[in-house]
Formats: structure tokens, sequence, C-alpha cells
């Protein structure tokens, strides 16, 4: 069997001084790579690296692969996380992971979240604002949509973080408007408004396919100083996570509420069509109500800071296990002997 891994890593590329400071916060770093490689040279003999974009269009003709662990983010595009899937696809090739409506779907926090409200999924109230004209009409969109603040701005179409700092929870319209023209102005993408949930943050792993799929792990993130109502897992925390976070698996909390969000998470992902893996977000109000707030089909693989290897080897997953579970899952899928 023929492994080629797919991904896009930093040191690839280049900073423009055009482009935001976190563009590129997604990708991947090198560590990423070889612990990857690590784990499927355990079950397999031949492991090529494909890269992402251009170079794995040319990578992909070359090498014949029988099967591409994906964890490419793709760049450029609203719909760029289902690039190499797409490609993968045509060339009838098998790979790991969500295929590439789904990975569009999900980076789209906003389409993501109407599906989800259609099934009766509880989320923040939001509105979303598409470019710096439309700021005219906040006001007028927080009283059709009934929002409160404290609210929270974020980017639509971003995942790990990016755009969204600490100052990103704002409590009054001059703030509301400054924060979203600061972020459509240097992102040049819509912006998510959404009321602010200001309790506990969790987090939730599923693996598996449709009726097979399970919750296998929670992990509750905190800051070490600052209370939940003034805490966001912002890109300046994420970045300083070893001083700065609590990271607590299992997190105590009520029977109810645990099987609640277990059972919320893999309606989620069953209901968006995940397949082999997700990582899904949620937030407790001071009630324990949990708000689902975002879904990551192509969660990050750092064997060190990653939320999800972090959850697995809290709930006596190893690394190396966790991957070749992701790769059995997928072998399943397509009828292939693990």
């Amino acid at each position: 069997m023929r492994i080629g891994v797919a991904y896009d890593l930093k040191e690839f590329h280049q900073e423009d001084p055009s482009l935001p400071l976190d563009i590129h916060e997604e990708f991947d770093i090198e560590e990423t790579i070889e612990s990857i490689e690590k784990a499927l040279y355990k079950k397999f003999d031949w492991i090529v690296r494909l890269g992402g974009g251009k170079k794995f269009l040319e990578n992909i003709q070359k090498n014949n692969v029988n099967f591409v662990f994906n964890i490419a983010e793709g760049f450029g595009t609203r719909s760029r996380e289902a690039h190499i899937p797409s490609v993968l696809e045509i060339l009838g090739i098998p790979f790991s992971g969500s295929d590439p409506l789904t990975l569009a779907l999900t980076l789209d926090k906003a389409l993501t979240k109407r599906v989800l409200l259609a099934e009766g999924i509880l989320t923040p109230n939001f509105f979303e604002i598409n470019d710096l004209i439309e700021i005219k009409k906040i006001e007028k969109l927080l009283k059709q949509k009934n929002l409160k603040f404290p609210l929270i701005v974020k980017l639509s179409h971003e995942g790990s973080s990016m755009g969204l700092r600490l100052n990103s929870v704002v409590k009054d319209i001059f703030s509301l408007k400054q924060k979203t023209e600061e972020l459509i102005s240097l992102y040049r993408e819509p912006v998510l408004i959404e009321e602010f949930i200001s309790g506990r943050e969790i987090t939730a792993g599923v693996i598996g396919n449709g009726k097979t799929a399970e919750c296998f792990g929670m992990m509750e993130i905190s800051h070490k100083r600052l209370k939940n109502e003034d805490f966001i897992y912002s890109l300046e925390v994420k970045r300083n996570w070893r001083e700065e976070v609590i990271y607590t698996i299992n997190p105590d909390m009520s029977p109810e509420v645990e099987k609640t969000i277990s059972k919320e998470a893999v309606k989620i992902f069953q209901i968006l069509k995940c397949r082999d893996i997700s990582r899904i977000d949620f937030r407790l109000d001071q009630n324990e109500k949990a708000y689902f707030l975002e879904i990551n089909p192509l969660p990050g693989l750092n064997p060190d800071y990653s939320d999800l290897p972090m959850i697995a080897r809290g709930m006596g997953i190893e690394y190396d296990d966790l991957i070749l579970r992701i790769v059995k899952e997928a072998f399943t899928r397509y009828s292939i002997i693990f």
C-alpha cells in the first residue's frame, strides 16, 4: 500500500507585508508531518510527501499512491479546504477525512450555523456583514435579529483563530462597528457577529462514520488568569498557550451536561456528513446550556499542541494510534482491508 500525505507547511509560504500576519496560521509545521509519517510507518512501508497547492498537483501525478492522508488547508478561497479532496475525487484516489462538500460548507461559519439551526441545534444568535457598505446596517440588524451585547466579531471563513483577538468581544455599538470595519478591511472577507456566550468553553472529539461515529472525549479550555466571561481562545492566547491556557480532559460537569454535549457533537457530525474525524466546539451559558460554536472536520494534528491529540492522549489513546485509527475509519468507508 502506497500512502501519500497532503499538507501545507508554514515554511513554504513567505510572509507578504500586504497580508495579515496570521494569514498562514492554519498551515502546519515540519514536526506535524514527521509525526504523522512516523505513525503511518508503523503500518505501511511506503509513505510519500505530496505537499499542497500546485506542488500537490505535480506530485500526485508523479507518484502512484493508493491512498492519501489529507491535512491540506488550501489557500485563497472560501472553499480552499476542498481543493485537494476535489482533485482526489476526480482521480479516484481514496483519502482520509471529509469530502469536498462538507469541507467547503463547514469553513463557512454562517452557512454551517444555518444548516444546524434547521436541524434544531442550539447556536448563538448571529448575523453576517459582507462588506464595508453593509456596516451601515448593523444597528438595524441588531434589532431585527434581537442580538444583545456582549457580542463577538469573527471572520466567517477562517479557522485557527485567524482574526480573533481578546478584543473581539465588544460591549457597545461603537466598538462593534470599529472591530467589524477592521476585520473586513484587513482580511477582505465577510464577518460573523454573534452573541457571546460567557461561560465555559468545551471542545469534543468525534471519530467514526455515520451511525458508528462516537464522541471519544472532550476538553475544557480555560485561562490561567482571566474569568470565562473575559476569555476567548484567541490567537495571542493560542500562540502563548503554555503560559496562559489550562486544558482539562474530562472536565468536571454534571452527567446530564456531559451526555448532552457528547450526543450533540455526534449529531452535528452526522448532520454535516463529516467523515473519519472532527473536533466540535461548544460554549456553556450560565445555566450550563451548551451552544454550538463551530466545527473543524480538518482538525490540527500536531502531537504537542493541537486540541484533538490532547483529548486523545488524555483518554489514553497514543498519538500513533489516533492517526492509524483515522486511516482505519477511512479504509472501512472504501472497503479497503486495513
